[in-house]
């Protein structure tokens, strides 16, 4: 078997298994080289392409290609470019790694079509993610490390619960829409929305992400609640409880971010903000709206990545994570201000990625005449834009200044930062660019 007729999942996750044995130049040099043949093994995949393995008297199929799959798969694996690079300075062996075997399990789900793929690839996403908080060594990240398994543990067993009464009921193990009757689809739904860090599960994630290594926090935005989000949009769109569970997760995020004093944990906020509104979209269920959600995915993983980079970067230079102890630092930063600032204004500002996806998923809603939510997803926009657009950035560049010792972020931080950012602008001010990948493009167009 050679390495490109392995789905890009299995190429990332033996890969994280093969290099651990190397060292220095030729490890960096290699984790950087698995990003861009996976980028074009997506590039050569078709609809017709399958990947069948015989697993305990089943036929299990890796390889589910279609637009869904693919847009995800795009951003997985451009996201992780970019990730490590940025971290080529920082991350530690074990690091790069787990991060391969995460990415690679994340990656394998999306492509799965069946349910039993999903599950291991599920497990395994939880049980690699969790050495990206543990591998910070702290006693912080120790206890918030062990309270994320638990929580993935919990939300496993209930999905694995869902999928052995589905198959049991209907002797089917394929993955696609979900029917609103059954007990087991509604264990299942609520296993995939563990992950997304829907209410009442919502506080693992800011928890867990803000104890994380630098490059940790930067992988582990990207793909845990993202990989729920195309779960739900594959599994459960059009399901009504989605809509509302999606704008507590959106209102949620935007008064705890109001409240929060840490620079990594507000972004954690902004996730969950984030993604209830492709949640609310998942629950709506249309075609525009299922495109929508999954434009709002792609463009999310790229600015709020690029601002998990900052983060990092400042935290890195300063050795400090609160606001009230940063301030001050754009002439001792200016590169990474600069960054940062792309990353901040892309979430609400014309002509940039995150404006033209959200606006669609508002527009989804009122096509629907669906006021309230529409109403409430408007609010919380404006609320997210304010705490991450404006107070994230003030605070750390322009607050009071602490006379910090600060420098630049190096050079493999600033270049990651820099592809994200390029990608904030350029798919805002081309955004037919991302509609083309989308699902029911042809209908996205239009509209």
């Amino acid at each position: 078997m050679t390495i490109i007729s392995l789905t890009p999942g299995l190429l990332y996750i033996l890969s994280g298994l093969f290099s651990y044995f190397l060292k220095g130049k030729l490890q960096k040099l290699f984790i950087i080289s698995v990003p861009i043949i996976a980028f074009f093994q997506l590039l050569s995949l078709k609809s017709s392409d399958s990947y069948i393995v015989s697993f305990l008297m089943s036929n299990i199929n890796l390889l589910r290609v279609d637009n869904l799959s693919l847009v995800f798969g795009y951003v997985f694996v451009i996201s992780s470019f970019a990730g490590f690079l940025y971290g080529i300075g920082t991350a530690k062996k074990a690091e790069y790694s787990s991060a391969l075997i995460y990415i690679g399990s994340a990656l394998s789900v999306v492509f799965a079509r069946d349910l039993i793929t999903l599950y291991i690839f599920w497990e395994f996403m939880a049980l690699s993610s969790v050495f990206l908080v543990l591998l910070k060594r702290t006693e912080r990240s120790r206890k918030a490390s062990l309270r994320y398994l638990m929580v993935h543990i919990f939300g496993g067993l209930i999905l694995l619960s869902g999928i052995m009464i589905h198959i049991h009921n209907t002797g089917s193990i394929a993955f696609g829409r979900f029917s609103i009757e059954s007990v087991s689809t509604w264990l299942m739904l609520i296993g995939v929305l563990v992950n997304a860090a829907a209410l009442p599960f919502s506080s693992w994630l800011p928890d867990a992400y803000s104890e994380s290594t630098i490059m940790g926090g930067v992988i582990l935005s990207a793909y845990t609640s993202k990989t729920a989000v195309y779960a739900l949009l594959r599994g459960f769109a059009g399901w009504d409880i989605l809509i509302w569970l999606g704008l507590g997760m959106a209102i949620y995020g935007v008064i705890y971010a109001l409240l929060e004093n840490d620079i990594r944990r507000i972004l954690g906020y902004g996730i969950i903000n984030q993604v209830g509104f492709m949640v609310c979209a998942a629950g709506i269920g249309t075609p525009l709206a299922i495109a929508a959600a999954t434009g709002h995915a792609f463009c999310h993983i790229v600015y709020k990545a690029l601002l998990w980079m900052s983060a990092g970067a400042v935290i890195k230079s300063t050795g400090k994570s609160k606001f009230t102890d940063l301030g001050g630092l754009y002439h001792k930063m200016p590169l990474t201000f600069s960054l940062t600032l792309i990353g901040a204004l892309t979430i609400g500002a014309p002509l940039t990625t995150a404006f033209t996806s959200k606006a669609m998923i508002l527009q989804s809603v009122q096509y629907q005449k669906l006021f309230w939510p529409w109403f409430l997803l408007q609010i919380s926009s404006a609320g997210i834009f304010f705490n991450l657009g404006v107070k994230y950035p003030f605070l750390i560049f322009f607050g009071k200044d602490r006379n910090l010792s600060a420098s630049e972020s190096n050079k493999p931080m600033l270049l990651g930062m820099t592809i994200l950012a390029f990608l904030c602008i350029y798919l805002g001010c081309f955004p037919q660019k991302l509609y083309t990948l989308l699902p029911y493009s042809t209908q996205v167009l239009k509209s």
